[in-house]
């Protein structure tokens, strides 16, 4: 663990879906590491292809999983105090709400959702063909009244373009400062 992440003490998972902002996940570390998060980065299957993963790891200090760990075997990250998922695909979005727990990701979201912590914040980036689909529309409005906070406003921010990043880190100041969690 690098010393700049040692002295953290508000873990944030950042879980990254395969859609082009994904390939710019270094450039998100930084600004949530200043702004006093120590960042474990979690990737989709498919999002892993689209990051480069030394880079993060340098970035972070840990690890960034992909992948279910063996029975037994620790947990190689610390428990997270928030979750941001960005950017959350519209397969990510429909499994979580659906409690499709396929990939690591999703069933970290399921646990997370399933005992109501922690506070989760999801950033969609998907297509407006998709943003129309009827499952995408439930599956917002459900994860939303699970507590849920999803960041998404095609009227404001044509979508495949996510909502800007300082709005993102309001809403994560927001949530987390509710439950205690930010400093």
């Amino acid at each position: 663990m690098t010393e700049a992440t040692s002295i953290r003490s508000h873990i944030l998972y950042l879980i990254i879906c395969a859609a082009p902002p994904a390939r710019d996940t270094q450039h998100i570390v930084r600004p949530l590491q200043n702004a006093g998060w120590d960042v474990c980065v979690i990737a989709t299957p498919q999002a892993s292809k689209w990051i480069d993963r030394s880079v993060l790891e340098e970035l972070t200090g840990h690890i960034v999983r992909t992948d279910y760990k063996l029975p037994g075997e620790a947990d190689p990250l610390p428990k997270a105090d928030a979750m941001l998922v960005m950017p959350a695909t519209f397969n990510t979005i429909n499994k979580w709400a659906q409690g499709i727990g396929d990939t690591l990701a999703t069933s970290i979201l399921c646990e997370a959702l399933g005992r109501g912590t922690p506070p989760v914040i999801a950033v969609p980036c998907l297509k407006m063909d998709l943003v129309r689909h009827p499952a995408f529309k439930k599956s917002t409005a459900l994860l939303r009244d699970c507590g849920i906070r999803v960041l998404h406003e095609p009227e404001r921010y044509p979508s495949p373009l996510m909502v800007p990043l300082d709005q993102v880190f309001e809403a994560l100041y927001e949530m987390t400062e509710n439950k205690n969690v930010s400093s």
